[in-house]
């Protein structure tokens, strides 16, 4: 028996209600959103009726709408968040990211739910149990190599999520308590501070300085792109763009970018298959540094490598342009291919090795006029953050996606008829009495023109065919009229057979017991709910979340990102040792951290030093 195509989904972030109707037209399979409250972007909720315009609209084309509730929560947020998910379930939600395990024990409607990545998904142990317990889709750490996706993925039956672009949190998801820590602002509760992205200074035991002021807990962003194939070969079916924070532009721009490079590669693999229904057509070219990056990298995807951090800014270098050529009073000259416009902005490191910036008031071939003239020298290399021509084009409508449909138009004894079916097989018929008369001219052009005009519908004519026994007058109102109704109709044979995914609720019996017998703060358990869940599930000994005990002398950071092997003194991987005295320190003001080095699980832990 042949085994159908694995369908593989684009999943892209949406701020807000225009963002998400955007990342559909511009070809996502699914957007991720965030609740009215306990998302882990706390600046980034959603009213329950943009939510519900945002579901109506995605399901047109077969599209997902996945909101996200992934924060810990209190006990006394038991009771909202549960009135919450009903809301959400009748405004047409398809699935719910959660990290809490809490929320498993509350009284739910037959929503799916997907384990978020704050649910430290890093093991076929971990995923195994998850998908035993019920849940429809996991999001697995971004730190796994393709071997340890592959190995996942032989263990298990459920789908597996995989980011592919944006920002990257240093720490395993789930497993940073730096925020909470030095001011109280939990990442497991979506305020996270961001002090990943701080400049600090590196010293030895002795107090000797080894850094001085960089971002050294900051990485590049992710780029999978040259990676889709690999990815969906180790098992992966959903593939996320990261950026529930960031603007339209940026969410039009890379979900264009991913569709296309997506689409390639289905093409020439029929095992795998898009999601989705409807074809996205673009007024630009996306292109993935046009938007907002601190560089690229495909973080870990092959192994260790030494490209992912990004120590001198975490601010937006975007695209590079050249290099300074010649530098003449209030102007300079570039040496690059790429055409700069009036109004762009470029940025460059000063002498400090500080990010700097200025806006491009003048352009006369390769000559560039500054607003401003900044401190360059010859040979600096220049990038364009902001791309004037570009972000112009971004902000008018940049994309449709359209249906496609069949028609056909015929006669019968009484009238006329018109079907119409879409490319998922949803067909309507319709039928209008009508008085015949014979025609003096042809018709079927006309009737053809007339049928294809569904340019403000989300559908286009693929074919039109004409069967009718005479040469039949058909005024052209009544091929509007009939087109009018014909859409209406599809439309809702459309909303009727949306596949609604629904799910039976699994009990603790039927459950593979939890891979851990003890469970520390790392657990993030924060309500008698998680609790139970856990001790149903064989773990003897649950401690509570950092953020209700917080805790003295414990990691508040494990991360695979390893100052040693940045600095070159990887006892692993480099073979060097170091000239300074263990421990290290990073400061930053009043802030000390304290660096543990564990070789034997590759990574590096951070502590706060009292």
């Amino acid at each position: 028996m042949k085994q159908s195509p694995r369908r593989i989904e684009l999943l892209s972030p949406a701020k807000d209600l225009q963002c998400g109707i955007e990342a559909i037209n511009h070809g996502a399979d699914a957007v991720y959103i965030g609740a009215p409250k306990f998302g882990a972007r706390a600046a980034a909720g959603n009213s329950l009726e943009d939510i519900r315009e945002l579901c109506e609209y995605a399901h047109l084309y077969g599209a997902r709408i996945y909101v996200t509730l992934n924060t810990i929560l209190k006990e006394e947020e038991l009771q909202e968040a549960e009135q919450m998910i009903w809301d959400l379930w009748r405004a047409g939600t398809d699935a719910l990211i959660v990290q809490d395990m809490g929320i498993t024990g509350l009284n739910l409607p037959p929503i799916p739910l997907h384990a978020s990545t704050q649910t430290d998904n890093r093991t076929p142990e971990k995923v195994k149990f998850l998908e035993s317990a019920g849940f429809t889709q996991v999001v697995l750490a971004r730190e796994l190599s393709l071997n340890e996706i592959c190995r996942i993925s032989e263990a298990v039956t459920v789908p597996l999520e995989v980011f592919v672009h944006g920002a990257l949190c240093v720490s395993y998801s789930g497993q940073c308590y730096l925020s909470a820590a030095l001011s109280g602002r939990s990442a497991n509760r979506g305020e996270c501070a961001q002090y990943c992205r701080l400049p600090y200074t590196m010293v030895d035991a002795a107090g000797t300085e080894i850094v001085s002021n960089k971002h050294l807990l900051s990485l590049k962003d992710m780029n999978r792109a040259d990676q889709l194939e690999a990815l969906l070969d180790a098992g992966v079916s959903s593939l996320k763009i990261e950026g529930r924070l960031k603007d339209v532009a940026y969410v039009k721009n890379i979900t264009a970018y991913y569709r296309k490079k997506l689409d390639a590669v289905l093409a020439h693999r029929p095992e795998y298959s898009r999601a989705s229904a409807g074809r996205s057509t673009y007024t630009f070219e996306p292109v993935a540094e046009k938007s907002f990056n601190r560089g690229f990298t495909p973080f870990l995807l092959e192994g260790r490598t030494a490209d992912i951090t990004a120590f001198d800014t975490p601010k937006s270098l975007g695209e590079p342009v050249g290099t300074v050529k010649e530098i003449k009073g209030n102007s300079f000259t570039v040496a690059g291919l790429k055409q700069l416009n009036n109004g762009d902005g470029l940025v460059f490191f000063n002498r400090r090795g500080e990010l700097e910036g200025f806006r491009v008031n003048r352009v006369e071939a390769n000559r560039v006029f500054p607003l401003e003239m900044p401190a360059l020298l010859p040979k600096t290399p220049l990038y364009r953050n902001f791309d004037q021509v570009f972000e112009k084009e971004l902000a008018k409508p940049s994309a449709e996606r359209r249906l496609s449909v069949r028609i056909e138009f015929l006669d019968n004894p009484f009238g006329f008829t018109l079907c119409m079916e879409d490319e998922t097989g949803a067909r309507i018929m319709l039928t209008q009495p009508f008085e015949k008369e014979l025609a003096r001219r042809d018709q079927q052009d006309n009737i053809r023109t007339q049928l294809s005009k569904l340019g403000n519908t989300p559908f286009e004519a693929s074919e039109v065919t004409v069967s009718m026994s005479e040469n039949w007058f058909v005024p052209s109102s009544l091929l509007a009229d009939m087109r009018r109704a014909g859409v209406e109709k599809l439309l809702e044979a459309r909303r009727v057979r949306y596949p609604r995914e629904l799910v039976r609720r699994v009990q603790p019996a039927e459950v593979v017991p939890f891979p851990e017998r003890q469970l520390s703060y790392l657990g993030n358990v924060a309500n008698g709910k998680a609790r139970s869940f856990y001790q149903d599930h064989g773990v003897e000994q649950v401690e509570a979340a950092f953020e209700l005990a917080p805790r003295k002398d414990v990691p508040l950071m494990f991360t695979k990102h390893c100052l040693r092997y940045s600095m070159g003194w990887c006892p692993t991987y480099q073979k060097k040792s170091s000239p300074y005295r263990e421990p290290y320190y990073l400061l930053y003001k009043e802030t000390r951290l304290r660096l543990h080095f564990d070789c034997k699980r590759c990574q590096m832990q951070v502590f706060q030093e009292v």
